[in-house]
């Protein structure tokens, strides 16, 4: 299982194919998006990648989230999100995600939070019918009409579609076809519309519900930065600090 990203929605435009045909996309741009930290199964119980995109002013940070990004060597973030991963799929701390980790034609699941309508009826809403429009009925034929019975059962039962809030709420659209790919300006193509407004921030994983094309990179594909180099580096000279100062107290045990 292979990590997700976090991408920020552009807008919509359309591409041709080679036939003429043309196919309404949406523009998913990467701004940046790096490795934050690691979930271990040791330390936290499960395996996951925290993942961080867009920049953030360091003094509109509290003091414990500069400490945070410092310690990770990362440029502090705007937007942070969480991916679980598999046991190989961990990918380096610091290590910027490329937009050609997804494929062209691969399917992708991407989820948002939908555009803020504010309080409407529910006709909009909950796409009701409205009352009639004569016959006795004046002035709300717009409206819901009746929420329940009188002495049975007595009351309005919990979630029932009437007129409220609508919007502002987490939305998944499954199954969007990678349409085009730019590396060099971090732009993913899908296919179809994706919940949010321009600008918003959405995350983009694999399709649960389609096979990954093998010819997908794994655990993905990523720069590594100078940051996530000197990490890389330094790892095998711990480890071998680690073993030489363990190794004489076992030739003294032994």
């Amino acid at each position: 299982m292979r990590s997700g990203v976090i991408a920020q929605k552009v807008g919509m435009t359309r591409v041709f194919t080679e036939a003429g045909e043309h196919v309404p996309v949406t523009v998913l741009r990467l701004a940046q998006c790096q490795v934050v930290g690691h979930r271990t199964k040791d330390k936290n119980g499960y395996v996951a990648l925290q993942l961080g995109a867009g920049s953030r002013r360091a003094n509109n940070m509290i003091k414990a989230d500069r400490g945070y990004f410092a310690k990770a060597k990362v440029e502090p973030k705007r937007k942070l999100a969480e991916f679980r991963v598999s046991d190989d799929a961990l990918i380096p701390v610091g290590a910027e995600i490329t937009a050609d980790h997804f494929v062209v034609g691969q399917f992708v699941d991407v989820c948002g939070t939908s555009i803020g309508k504010g309080f409407q009826g529910p006709m909009k809403r909950w796409n009701f019918g409205g009352l009639r429009a004569s016959h006795g009925v004046s002035i709300s034929h717009r409206s819901h009409g009746s929420t329940g019975g009188r002495q049975d059962p007595g009351k309005t039962f919990k979630n029932k579609k009437m007129a409220g809030h609508m919007g502002v709420d987490r939305v998944t659209t499954l199954n969007l076809k990678v349409v085009q790919l730019d590396v060099e300006r971090g732009l993913i193509l899908v296919e179809g519309a994706v919940p949010g407004a321009k600008g918003g921030w959405i995350t983009v994983r694999d399709a649960v519900k389609k096979m990954l094309p093998k010819e997908a990179p794994k655990p993905g594909k990523f720069k590594l930065t100078e940051s996530a180099e000197v990490k890389s580096e330094s790892k095998p000279a711990a480890e071998q600090a680690s073993e030489a100062a363990a190794a004489p107290t076992e030739k003294e045990g032994a």
